[in-house]
């Protein structure tokens, strides 16, 4: 079997790379060039991969997608900033970058599969149908950032990290294999953005206009001032810089008329929400069903049932409510450990 593994440079990638050689099969490496080459340490991960792969004697192939990186995941980031939403770039990389573009260089350089380091599973039943599934390390699980794959991308694609227990076998495994990103330190959340620190990244971008605006209570009283709607989320609670007789939380988020809105704690919950862009990793039968979701990466997945409406959208009723309900965010819906499928939030309602 040939296999195309798709090399970052760390540790998880590498691993499942030494693993695949070790099975057996004929691996090469893969890594994507996402970003100028002038970009302040974009080299790096280039660098680590190829080295990673001579030492394990495979092919290595750089693929730049930098053009394609910065139209569809920069520019739709900065773009749902400016209207008032807290996008997940990282869905939206796996769906168009990872195991859209990437899948076809694999296929082109003569790849049968595409592995990749992420920590989910899948299975297959006897008649070919794929299964996406939460994987053994339940604290790296990354099936949620997963929820747009195809049936024809999961017959194309690998995890061979789904069952490992924890990171520190991965580290183990690593130390045993004697690669030289054995030590190297965990990746951060969201690799365009320097320390994590997403406002200096959108200011600092000059693609972003910014300017202050009123922060209105729901029963329209004038608080503050604000300065940007981009530094501000829903359900967000401290930086808000005014006074009141109770802890205050952002409600919500008007890009059209600059103001953010604020309420007590009351109001961040919500009965249900609205998505859109909604997809499944295995068709659903019915219009309406009972599942459970999440609403963010780090939340649990909580009850609910979903009822399907035209034009790829549904709604979704809580059986308790929920906070923070964030338009941008990745809904993701389960039932047991496998993802059912997922999409885009709109709105809080119900």
């Amino acid at each position: 079997m040939k296999i195309a593994v798709a090399m970052s440079g760390g540790v998880d990638s590498s691993v499942t790379a030494a693993l695949l050689k070790q099975q057996g099969h004929d691996v090469m490496g893969i890594t994507m060039r996402l970003f100028a080459p002038h970009s302040s340490g974009i080299g790096s991960a280039v660098h680590d991969a190829a080295v990673v792969a001579g030492h394990l004697e495979i092919p290595h192939y750089v693929a730049d997608f930098a053009p394609d990186f910065s139209r569809l995941i920069i520019g739709d980031f900065i773009d749902e900033y400016r209207a008032g939403h807290t996008p997940n770039p990282c869905v939206r990389c796996n769906r168009y970058i990872k195991f859209g573009l990437l899948l076809e260089k694999a296929h082109e350089l003569g790849a049968d599969l595409l592995a990749t380091g992420h920590y989910v599973k899948k299975t297959v039943d006897p008649d070919g149908t794929c299964h996406l599934r939460t994987a053994c390390n339940s604290r790296k699980d990354q099936s949620y950032f997963l929820y747009t794959l195809t049936q024809q991308q999961l017959q194309r694609v690998i995890f061979p990290l789904g069952t490992v227990e924890s990171k520190d076998d991965v580290r183990r495994l690593a130390r045993e294999f004697a690669l030289p990103v054995a030590e190297k330190s965990d990746s951060q959340e969201v690799c365009f953005i320097p320390n994590d620190d997403y406002v200096a990244y959108l200011e600092n971008s000059g693609a972003l206009a910014v300017a202050d605006g009123d922060i209105i209570h729901l029963n329209g009283q004038i608080l503050g001032r604000h300065h940007g709607i981009h530094r501000y989320t829903i359900g967000q609670r401290k930086g808000l810089g005014i006074a009141w007789n109770e802890p205050l939380y952002v409600v919500a988020i008007d890009a059209v008329r600059n103001v953010i809105q604020v309420g007590e704690q009351q109001h961040i919950y919500a009965a249900g929400l609205q998505a859109e862009a909604v997809s499944w990793v295995v068709t659903q039968e019915g219009d309406e069903f009972a599942a459970t979701c999440k609403i963010r990466y780090r939340h649990q997945p909580v009850d609910c049932r979903v009822r399907l409406l035209p034009g790829d959208a549904c709604e979704v009723h809580f059986d308790q409510p929920q906070k923070a309900i964030t338009p941008g965010q990745a809904l993701v819906f389960y039932r047991g450990d496998e993802v059912l499928g997922g999409g885009r939030i709109v709105s809080s309602c119900c």
